[in-house]
């Protein structure tokens, strides 16, 4: 393979910086060129893979300007036949409000009418050709995909049948991802549709994995952790995950100032002679560190959009403290990171999570009360009933790790009251992971905290882009949202010794099962109003949608 494989991916951009990602299928000199900005970069090599991250600079903030790719000075991007807009960097001006999409768990599947059938319209892709059509709408400044990018573990038809050609089904891991190669090809795969590949080339984007990018209920609990460990195949999949996960989601996450303190990084941009860095014994030992000790490397990131709005993105999955009694999502270091991030000051402080901080409330209780079983409130025997309910029912979003969901609760009010810097408009969780889309509204739980806040606090989830809940699970979701239910698991909460929180908080919209992608955008004033879009192909081709409005959510402006 030649030429141009992957991207160019648009990721990091702020108001004098750009940051273009490639994959392409040879060693070659990657240039970027806008307007009269030009900057080069050599590729690097990772599992007989290559890639290039060019660094745009001096650019004017608040501008818009077209760019194209070169590879060895041959332009390769725009296609010449592509019928889509030329790509653009458009750099935010300080005082401009921000447009925010976001969402998560999109299956990489064909777009014809067999798969429509069974998985839905791909929201993203609708929306990409909805934005390539309306060339006077404004596009968003930043695209928030909020994990399961790719799924490991629940494999399509055309990623088989690329595994079939190196190993055997019939021997484990069997149609799940087994490294590095198979993962990239999986990147291809979900990244390679004309719409959405021009979407990626156009906006902005910040990403963080969840369990599908490495494998289903990842990290879990301890108990989880020591079985995947005993499978001979699961040391080759996290260092293929994470390593994988380093060079095609995160380091487009970070600034040109963040990237040149990663140590990997520094790795490739020291490199000097006439070959391509092998970056694949660094990255490897790299992965492994990580996940054997997750203290070492940060993998949540932050950036503020002027005043305007402060997105902070946490990693809730390879951080967290399994160890029982002891268990907390994120580690003490992470902790330490979220508390320098979680500041006023701002017109609106963003917070992404892959999993939803604020669950309904009954399935919030029915966790925090499943934890306090596995804890050994009711005894050891209830305790491994506990722990085998936890995996089954996927029983491991905040409320099962108590420790750091009341820290980050009393995190939130603390903003939210003015203690840490002028109380914004509002503190929003934008979540994904449940594969149903709600708004919650929480306020501080009286008998608890006698905090008084001024900022409405808010929990966001969009989800799935593209990986429909089953009919029957939709039922037991929407019993489970709601209000009379929350008082049984609470009760049985606070029988398993699981401490009050110190939120209150109910459904405020919601829950819809469409495939949807969220747009966010903020108003003068500290507004902010959410919509849902779906893509509809009713009387079209199954490859041709058009959006339509599932759902809306406004904070009104203050007085």
């Amino acid at each position: 393979m030649t030429g141009l494989v992957l991207g160019p991916m648009l990721r990091h951009v702020d108001e004098t910086t750009a940051s273009i990602w490639v994959q392409t299928g040879q060693a070659a000199t990657v240039t970027v060129e806008a307007g009269d900005r030009r900057a080069s970069a050599a590729t690097f090599g990772a599992h007989g893979h290559h890639y290039a991250l060019v660094e745009l600079t001096g650019l004017e903030p608040g501008s818009r300007t077209a760019y194209r790719v070169l590879l060895d000075d041959d332009p390769v991007w725009p296609a010449p036949v592509d019928d889509f807009p030329d790509p653009v960097i458009a750099t935010p001006s300080r005082q401009q409000q921000l447009r925010l999409a976001f969402g998560s768990c999109r299956v990489s599947v064909p777009h014809d009418a067999e798969h429509t059938d069974d998985y839905g319209v791909d929201a993203l892709r609708a929306y990409a050709l909805h934005l390539a059509k309306n060339a006077g709408e404004r596009w968003p400044d930043l695209l928030l995909l909020l994990g399961d990018q790719v799924y490991a573990d629940e494999t399509s038809d055309e990623i088989r049948e690329f595994i079939s050609h190196r190993r055997s089904l019939e021997e484990p891991p069997g149609a799940e991802l087994q490294d590095y190669v198979e993962y990239a090809e999986l990147y291809r795969l979900a990244w390679s549709d004309p719409a959405n590949r021009w979407l990626l080339s156009t906006v902005p984007t910040a990403m963080i994995f969840d369990d599908h990018d490495i494998r289903d209920d990842w990290n879990t609990s301890w108990t989880w952790r020591q079985q995947m460990a005993a499978k001979p195949w699961w040391h080759d999949r996290i260092v293929g995950g994470l390593g994988s996960y380093w060079v095609y989601q995160h380091l487009g996450n970070l600034s040109v100032a963040e990237r040149a303190e990663d140590p990997l990084w520094q790795k490739v941009v020291a490199h000097q002679g006439p070959d391509e860095l092998d970056l694949t014994a660094a990255l490897d030992a790299f992965a492994e560190r990580t996940d054997e000790q997750p203290d070492t490397y940060r993998w949540s990131f932050a950036r503020d959009f002027g005043g305007t709005a402060r997105l902070v993105v946490v990693d809730s999955r390879a951080a967290r403290v399994l160890t029982p009694e002891q268990r907390s999502m994120i580690d003490a270091t992470e902790m330490a990171w979220l508390h320098e991030q979680m500041l006023g000051g701002f017109d609106h402080l963003l917070v992404g999570t892959s999993l939803p901080f604020l669950l309904a409330p009954g399935l919030h209780h029915a966790e925090a009360f499943s934890e306090g079983l596995c804890n050994g409130a009711w005894g050891r025997g209830v305790a491994r009933v506990g722990e085998w309910l936890r995996q089954v029912v996927d029983m491991e979003h905040w409320a099962a790790f108590q420790p750091g969901f009341q820290e980050v609760a009393d995190m939130t009010l603390a903003v939210a009251s003015g203690e840490l810097g002028d109380a914004p408009s509002t503190v929003t969780f934008l979540s994904g992971d449940v594969h149903h889309s709600y708004v919650a509204t929480a306020a501080p739980d009286a008998e608890v905290s006698n905090r008084v806040v001024t900022s409405r606090i808010l929990q966001a989830v969009c989800s799935p882009i593209r990986n429909p809940l089953p009919s029957a699970m939709q039922r037991v979701t929407t019993w489970g949202t709601r209000r009379w239910l929350a008082r049984v698991p609470r009760r049985l909460a606070r029988w398993a010794k699981v401490p009050p929180s110190p939120l209150t908080w109910g459904i405020e919209r919601g829950p819809w099962y469409d495939n949807n992608l969220a747009v966010l955008e903020t108003g003068d004033r500290g507004g902010l109003t959410m919509r849902w879009y779906a893509g509809d192909v009713t009387g079209r081709a199954s490859d041709d949608p058009v959006i339509r409005t599932v759902a809306e959510f406004e904070v009104p402006v203050r007085p």
